[in-house]
């Protein structure tokens, strides 16, 4: 069976494996510095097996060793965003235990696909492509796929019809500045567009914008841990099985898009090779100038991670 680990066990890394392992996808290996709270984690999943019908091996690690061969890696350690904290504010703290995180991967999993998911995101999955020296396919950040499935979510709440039943598409960077398309989201194969007025469609990107800091507030000291984790789950699967999965996730961009060097939501196909192509959609005028300010914003923080890591 292939080999999935997980760095930082906390909430969103936990949530993880009990997602992956609720699939039967992969053996698990949590790593975190805390001790004894990986190891603890492993058996009380183990412990709950036989109740959810889940027969893969879970163990926890302190140890970046513990790494070694995993066919994918979930990089969740960080500190979490606090109430009135922005993303980027995250910058500095994660970002360092991404350079630890990165070369630790480079060293034992030299042939894995690296999920990032620790915020802010898309900075976060340029330092690991730094560190790592992987190909750019083999890095990809959660971002998309939450970020549609809490647009899905409010789109269904609003029409009162079933969340599976909606389809929807969120570009940009993984913050305040994503660009929900309405115009590619639909329910039953029926525009969005056609369905609600331009003002509750707006109310609803908003909504899908700030969906991650309700949450927050709600907290006080955490943040949201089972959609990212459902959503992690769901991209481990389309690259250990190999389903090429068409999902919005966060790429590196030569390019596409009008912009290269920054890792940037878009529509992919993910594979067991990882990013294994980028879509690029026909956008209107005011969907590229929304798509611009949020790749903008991206780069901005970009250009202060080689004096972070320094």
């Amino acid at each position: 069976m292939k080999k999935v680990a997980i760095i930082g066990a906390g909430n969103v890394g936990a949530t993880t494996a009990y997602f992956i392992a609720k699939q039967r996808i992969a053996d698990i290996v949590l790593i975190d510095v805390v001790e004894g709270m990986p190891q603890s984690k492993a058996e009380d999943f183990l412990h709950a097996g036989p109740l959810q019908r889940y027969n893969v091996a879970i163990t926890g690690s302190n140890n970046y060793e513990a790494l070694r061969d995993a066919d994918v890696v979930v990089h969740t350690a960080g500190i979490p965003r606090k109430p009135g904290m922005d993303r980027l504010d995250l910058m500095k703290t994660n970002a360092g235990i991404a350079k630890t995180a990165g070369q630790a991967i480079g060293e034992f999993a030299p042939n894995a696909v690296v999920i990032a998911v620790a915020n802010p995101l898309d900075i976060i999955a340029l330092a690991l492509l730094r560190e790592t020296g992987f190909a750019l396919r083999n890095i990809v950040g959660m971002a998309g796929i939450l970020d549609s499935t809490r647009f899905r979510y409010f789109i269904a709440e609003e029409l009162g019809v079933k969340p599976e039943d909606v389809s929807a598409t969120v570009l940009g960077g993984h913050g305040d500045s994503m660009v929900p398309l309405a115009r590619y989201s639909s329910v039953g194969g029926v525009p969005l567009t056609e369905l609600l007025d331009a003002d509750t469609i707006e109310r609803l990107v908003q909504r899908t914008r700030t969906g991650g800091g309700e949450i927050v507030n709600y907290l006080k000291t955490g943040s949201a841990f089972y959609a990212p984790g459902a959503s992690v789950a769901q991209m481990v699967a389309a690259i250990v099985l190999n389903r090429r999965r068409l999902v919005t996730a966060s790429a590196y961009l030569r390019g596409e898009y009008g912009h290269r060097g920054i890792f940037f939501g878009v529509p992919v196909i993910l594979g067991k090779n990882g990013v294994e192509r980028i879509i690029e959609l026909d956008l209107t005028d005011e969907e590229r100038a929304a798509l611009d300010l949020s790749a903008e914003q991206v780069r901005e923080a970009s250009n202060n991670l080689d004096m972070l890591l320094a």
